[in-house]
């Protein structure tokens, strides 16, 4: 169960094959197993048990909330969390409790979300490797896989165990190492250079920075208050579209979102055949105005048409 899709475990939830309740203990009990990786700073175990108990009141009562009803979440610690600790990964916080929820932590738990704890990090997210919190480093879990294990058997850098481990990149490493080891099935993280789709990257994860704007920032702890954006981490490409359906939206806690409706829920269109996909990867070698101007006034024949309005697919930073 806990290998499965996020939708195959809501639709697994919605037929009674499983209890919210049942769910959040396997999470919980796998939390503790792999205690070594590291990934969590918090573990909400008696939080995600009632939020459970009220999941399960929800579903024999026929009164889902959606898809994220009864789901297994983890939360990184820079996102404030009303009534547990969030510390950055630093002792500059330690025992600091916020009075509040993050909107995008309010929004999964409307949802019905189980929060399992909060995930390791870089210090204050400042870091690529999620090495430099004063909890110490996260360990990736591909680190002990039987193939990472037999390859470095070949060729090994060191005598000692302990040390032969690969790191989760940063700084959303926690939450990509709690993702990647099946303790919960999405979690949160924060994007301000490539701070989600890092750890994403190392641990073979689908890591999705959202749009500026898009999603709300209020309540997450700013490294870079111009570049910063709530990220998420799941193990499939239909996993994210399901949370980014859940936090997308404006917040008038936070004058950047975007006010313009937004066309919910997100769903991707079923494509059996990936032969007929069409991947174009541009190669610019000069200013992105100009390549911009030159795209837009040459016909493609390849492509079948103008590409005018390719600026809209570029991000900008400021």
């Amino acid at each position: 169960m806990l290998g499965r899709t996020l939708r195959e475990v809501s639709a697994a939830l919605k037929q009674g094959q499983i209890t919210p309740t049942e769910l959040c203990q396997k999470c919980l009990s796998l939390i503790k197993k792999t205690k070594f990786l590291n990934a969590y700073i918090t573990v909400s175990e008696e939080v995600a048990l009632k939020q459970a108990e009220e999941s399960e009141k929800r579903y024999k009562n026929g009164q889902s909330l959606g898809d994220l009803d009864g789901i297994p979440v983890a939360v990184k610690d820079n996102f404030s969390t009303s009534g547990i600790e969030t510390t950055c990964a630093s002792n500059m916080l330690k025992g600091y409790i916020p009075p509040y929820n993050a909107t995008v932590v309010q929004k999964l738990l409307d949802q019905g979300a189980l929060l399992m704890g909060k995930t390791n990090l870089d210090e204050f997210a400042m870091g690529s490797g999620s090495t430099d919190g004063v909890f110490g480093p996260v360990k990736n879990p591909w680190s002990y896989s039987k193939q990472y294990r037999e390859k470095r058997k070949q060729n090994p850098h060191s005598k000692n165990e302990d040390s032969d481990w690969l790191i989760t990149g940063g700084s959303s490493g926690g939450s990509a190492a709690a993702v990647s080891a099946f303790t919960c099935y999405a979690a949160l993280g924060s994007d301000t250079g490539g701070s989600t789709r890092n750890p994403a990257a190392h641990c073979g994860l689908v890591g999705f920075k959202p749009s500026y704007g898009l999603v709300s920032r209020h309540g997450l702890i700013p490294l870079v208050n111009s570049m910063d954006v709530p990220g998420i981490l799941t193990r499939c490409v239909d996993d994210a579209a399901i949370v980014l359906g859940a936090l997308a939206g404006p917040d008038p806690k936070d004058s950047t979102t975007v006010h313009d409706p937004i066309n919910k829920p997100f769903m991707l269109p079923s494509l059996a055949d990936v032969s007929k996909l069409c991947i174009g990867i541009p190669k610019v070698t000069f200013s992105f105005h100009y390549f911009i101007e030159i795209l837009s006034s040459r016909e493609s024949t390849d492509l079948g048409g103008s590409l005018g309005g390719f600026e809209s697919l570029l991000c900008h930073f400021y």
